[in-house]
């Protein structure tokens, strides 16, 4: 079984690479004119589940706040694909 140094030695690296790509990102966002839509706002209020103090349940919630719970399908789809964060109802399809 690894330890958490063993886990720290592994990938540490990669997590902080990441870390510092998503803060590249939000800054490249805000940067720019014109309004960010809901995808930004979704994954801004995603961002404080990473410091959860419910260890082990950190990506199951951030995955559930990106995601789409509806259950009922649509009646007809105006895009192709997933946009990879729930659309408000104020938000057309």
């Amino acid at each position: 079984m690894p330890t958490k140094q063993d886990i720290l030695d592994l990938h540490f690296m990669d997590a902080r690479f990441k870390l510092i790509d998503l803060a590249a990102f939000l800054d490249r966002v805000e940067r720019h004119e014109g309004e960010a839509d809901f995808r930004f706002e979704a994954l801004k209020k995603a961002i404080p589940l990473l410091l959860s103090a419910q260890p082990g349940g950190r990506a199951k919630a951030i995955l559930d706040a990106l995601s789409d719970p509806s259950t009922e399908p649509i009646e007809k789809a105006t895009t192709q694909g997933a946009s990879g964060a729930p659309r408000p109802a104020s938000v057309p399809l």
